[in-house]
């Protein structure tokens, strides 16, 4: 995701998940930022540093490379997880492309995230834990099948981990590569992504 979170709006606990949706859809936010919801609260960011904008294009051209017609790769996409109360907004979501033709023109509406084929998050330094944790379990909620998180930040050097099979929260499986290795993508993608081409 991008940098720091430069507002918070909270909502009461007993809030229900409509008037914070409703709030969400209210917000005038400058051009480039964007809000998600977690944790009961909206969170505005800042747009992404160039470094990151390399990453997701260079992600979104070899993905473009192996999707059938009838899928696409968006960014700026709202997807939500209702069961847990979760807006996010990921660098990158693949999603069959008739499910977002469906969304009434002019109005905010968040898509389905259980309706997402893959979701990619890159770190930023300050909020590099949220990609780690909160949004890989929300991702895994909502069956999300496949979770890229390409981490610029690592505490061990900059990594690229790719989990899949989600069960009950949680995906089965995951593997983490240091950048300049390839990571293979799953069926249907059948994509190997050459992290050395992601800058530090």
């Amino acid at each position: 995701m991008t940098a720091a979170m430069a507002e918070r709006v909270q909502m009461s606990h007993d809030e229900p998940w409509d008037a914070l949706l409703e709030t969400w859809r209210g917000l005038d936010v400058p051009e480039g930022w964007h809000a998600e919801i977690s944790e009961g609260q909206i969170h505005v960011v800042p747009p992404p540093h160039a470094q990151h904008n390399r990453i997701t294009a260079k992600l979104q051209r070899a993905l473009l490379t192996v999707l059938p017609d009838e899928w696409e790769v968006f960014q700026t996409l709202g997807i939500q997880i209702v069961a847990s109360e979760k807006l996010y907004i990921p660098d990158l979501v693949v999603m069959p492309d008739d499910v977002v033709a469906a969304v009434p023109a002019n109005v905010s509406t968040p898509i389905d995230a259980g309706e997402a084929l893959l979701v990619v998050e890159v770190t930023s330094p300050f909020n590099a834990a949220d990609d780690r944790v909160k949004k890989r379990g929300a991702y895994a909620q909502a069956g999300i099948p496949v979770y890229l998180l390409v981490d610029r930040f690592d505490p061990h050097g900059p990594t690229s981990t790719l989990y899949t099979d989600p069960l009950n929260g949680a995906y089965r499986l995951a593997r983490r590569v240091p950048f300049g290795e390839q990571l293979q993508l799953p069926e249907p993608f059948d994509l190997k992504i050459d992290t050395s081409a992601f800058p530090v």
